[in-house]
């Protein structure tokens, strides 16, 4: 997911979460880089925030082994950096902030 700070990136990845069956608070891991929540069937939510990083350095591999884990789903946020370590069938949201506060998403590969 690419877009500007406060865009909703995070609110998206939230209502995810919960409709996957998080229960738990689901918060932004810009500091942390990447969070990780239990799935009521199994496997994980695993939640990356690269903005803080021009390289991804050792988390390419954590973010390489959490694309492949069974019945886990990846997000990652501020991932236009990284397009080279994502899979060929990766969805990419861009999120826009309107002049009315609306938001907008678009579903496309960033520029």
């Amino acid at each position: 997911m690419t877009g500007d700070v406060g865009a909703g990136k995070t609110t998206f990845t939230r209502a995810l979460a919960t409709t996957l069956g998080v229960t738990e608070p689901v918060t932004s891991p810009s500091f942390t880089i990447s969070k990780r929540y239990a799935l009521p069937t199994g496997g994980e939510l695993i939640h990356y925030d690269f903005y803080r990083l021009d390289d991804p350095g050792l988390m390419a591999e954590d973010l390489a082994e959490a694309i492949q884990a069974p019945g886990s789903l990846t997000v990652i946020e501020w991932g236009q950096d990284i397009l080279n370590l994502v899979p060929e069938n990766a969805h990419f949201l861009t999120f826009a902030i309107n002049d009315d506060g609306s938001r907008t998403i678009t579903e496309g590969v960033p520029a």
